[in-house]
């Protein structure tokens, strides 16, 4: 597979190149699987980060590592379109454990449907340390979540500035972890297709 994943990319650089760094998508057609019984929502750790994330903080005080929302600020989302604003400008949120319950009162109706919601996995701290929240950041930055709604997965692998050979590591990652998910493995899988967001898509038949 990886020969093919490795051709399929060449072909792709052959195309125009863009006035922008476009993203390299992955797509995993599925078959013989029924979405409504194998809901699947995982979490991946890429060898190689795609962009930084724009992270938010529930903490108890200020930090100047992270963008932070105190407990007295929070009244300030009592407001659908600012709670809805906050939402849509962070990629990740995480929260101080001692603060979980309000932020599940105050911002859950809107943090759990999409899917930011902090986690006890990652995203929920004990304490606000330095090291603490910088080593959440390098993991929160790495990670890629992983949502099945329909029989055709579509997730980021890389940009188009990134080497070959670290698109190529992240594609087998996350690929790797489908797989793994699946309730009948590499059955489950039909093909698969790698494009650039401008590109005609690559398809790649597995065996």
């Amino acid at each position: 597979m990886k020969e093919q994943l490795k051709k399929a990319l060449e072909e792709l650089r052959k195309e125009k190149q863009r006035k922008f760094d476009q993203t390299l998508d992955l797509i995993v057609n599925l078959q013989k699987f029924d979405v409504k019984k194998s809901q699947l929502n995982f979490i991946v750790t890429l060898p190689h980060k795609i962009k930084d994330k724009k992270i938010a903080g529930f903490l108890e005080v200020k930090n100047k590592d992270v963008d932070t929302i105190t407990f007295e600020e929070f009244k300030q989302y009592t407001d659908k379109k600012k709670l809805k604003d906050l939402v849509g400008k962070y990629d990740f949120f995480i929260a101080q454990s001692s603060l979980m319950p309000k932020v599940a009162t105050t911002f859950g109706r809107v943090l759990g449907p999409a899917g930011k919601m902090p986690s006890p996995q990652l995203g929920i701290i004990m304490d606000a340390n330095e090291k603490i929240i910088n080593d959440l950041k390098n993991k929160v930055n790495n990670i890629l979540k992983i949502k099945v709604k329909e029989a055709s997965i579509k997730v980021p692998v890389g940009k188009y500035s990134m080497k070959n050979e670290d698109l190529l590591e992240n594609i087998q990652t996350i690929y790797d972890s489908i797989v793994k998910e699946l309730p009948r493995d590499k059955e489950n899988i039909k093909n698969i297709e790698l494009k650039f967001t401008m590109t005609k898509p690559q398809k790649l038949k597995i065996k």
